[in-house]
């Protein structure tokens, strides 16, 4: 019997965020958050019109899980509390691992043009929510790319392919070690397929036994083993397939990453284990003592 790659598809729904940055927010709520545990949320963004973003995203607190933003087009600034800065532009990447806390804004540094990227949350263990945050960006350059002239790309942010590490280092404080070696073993791909025909080209994707893998497509146009995925949608797939393939023409981001098992509760920016948790975060948040 031929096994369902798709289990279930997900459609964004339009939201603002930060000071009113115009978004669609994919992956949330309590439902999704367990079935695709460790991941937290997805936020797609992208916008030619600058009164959708010009706001940006001012200081604001996190902490218990990691922020991994991926810029398509446009310039953000990060700043944090603990006096970090970095500049993303078009196709760089940004891991965060809050924490313990952090106090960072995300500001855009343009006055036209279209911004357009992701953000993913990614939840921590509980062992390792309370360590020293950390952060680190990678830029386009430095992020492994396989081409196929016939099919098209994909950038191995995370994770591994045949041959192929992605381009992070484990930035999280419990771990020194590659990306390998962290404990959910993320693995996170952006690729595009160029053949303007469908069936012309597809790329294969492995699925790690045992994670929780799901597939955002930007635009219409595609397919996961033949099925059609609208652009704006999330396909979760099946966690008893062990490879997926991708066709037609047109962007996706792929994640995967190995379930943690652990109660989630959630305020906001604060993802803890319990709710005595989140009063002591927003406590300390209230108190200076985040970051």
């Amino acid at each position: 019997m031929t096994k369902q790659i798709v289990e279930q598809i997900i459609i964004g729904v339009p939201s603002t965020d930060g000071a009113g940055v115009k978004l669609l927010r994919v992956l949330h709520g309590p439902a999704m958050q367990r079935r695709l545990d460790p991941w937290l949320m997805l936020d797609y963004f992208s916008s030619d019109v600058p009164e959708d973003y010009l706001a940006g995203f001012p200081d604001h607190p996190h902490r218990g899980f990691e922020t991994i933003t991926i810029m398509l087009e446009g310039r953000m600034l990060h700043r944090d509390s603990r006096g970090n800065q970095g500049l993303l532009q078009a196709g760089d990447v940004q891991w965060m691992s809050a924490a313990r806390g952090i106090v960072h804004s995300e500001m855009p540094q343009q006055e036209a043009g279209r911004l357009a990227g992701f953000q993913l949350w990614l939840n921590l263990p509980a062992s390792h929510k309370m360590q020293d945050a950390r952060w680190q960006d990678i830029k386009a350059s430095s992020i492994p790319r396989w081409e196929d002239g016939r099919s098209g790309f994909l950038r191995l942010i995370a994770g591994h392919l045949p041959h192929q590490l992605g381009a992070f280092t484990c930035v999280s404080a419990h771990q020194q070690g590659p990306l390998e070696q962290h404990l959910s073993f993320p693995m996170i791909i952006h690729g595009e397929l160029g053949s303007p025909q469908p069936g012309d080209g597809s790329l294969e994707i492995p699925v790690s036994k045992g994670h929780h893998a799901f597939i955002y497509m930007i635009n219409d146009g595609l397919t996961v083993d033949h099925q059609q995925v609208a652009g704006g949608a999330m396909a979760v797939i099946s966690p008893q397939v062990d490879r997926l393939t991708v066709g037609g023409h047109g962007a996706f981001l792929y994640a995967s990453a190995k379930p943690i098992g652990e109660p989630i509760a959630q305020m906001g920016p604060f993802v803890m284990n319990t709710q005595e948790e989140l009063m002591q975060a927003l406590e300390d948040y209230q108190r200076g003592r985040l970051g």
